[in-house]
């Protein structure tokens, strides 16, 4: 971020006389507020404050530009989520690994049914949403599938 564009941020602040103004940019936050306005008529000073963003926000970044070609297995129903057949047992499908159309990623347990939910896309797995035994919603997203 340049000078130029802090300055148009800076009149953007004034233009439309905001007192507190954010933005992110290339792993730069720049946080820019104006103190209240002097009793001499001049202008409030504005104060800016930047911040590297840290490794673990650049990564949310890095992840939210993949996702684009990236889809999602959707829970059908309402109910409670489990990565296995039984407590004991590994996991249907591990974040890293190939799922088939028509396999199995997961049970949801609704009204004490056990239902299997399969796979209606061919891909990789590139992160499980939900922990084993947590509560679902209809349509919430479950795992990100980058498809083959």
């Amino acid at each position: 971020m340049n000078l130029k564009e802090i300055k148009e941020m800076i009149n953007l602040m004034n233009e439309n006389d905001l007192t507190e103004l954010e933005i992110e940019k290339e792993g730069l936050r720049v946080k820019l507020s104006k103190a209240s306005a002097s009793v001499s008529g001049q202008p409030a000073p504005v104060f800016i404050e930047k911040e590297r963003l840290d490794s673990a926000a650049r990564e949310t970044e890095r992840k939210e530009a993949a996702k684009t070609n990236v889809q999602e297995i959707k829970a059908p129903m309402v109910g409670t989520f489990y990565r296995a057949p039984s407590p004991e047992a590994p996991p249907f499908i591990e974040a890293g690994q190939t799922v088939e159309i028509g396999q199995v990623v997961c049970i949801i347990e609704a009204m004490k049914l056990m239902n299997e939910i399969k796979s209606e896309i061919r891909g990789k797995i590139t992160e499980v949403l939900v922990e084993n035994a947590e509560p679902v919603e209809f349509n919430q997203p479950m795992f990100l599938v980058e498809p083959i």
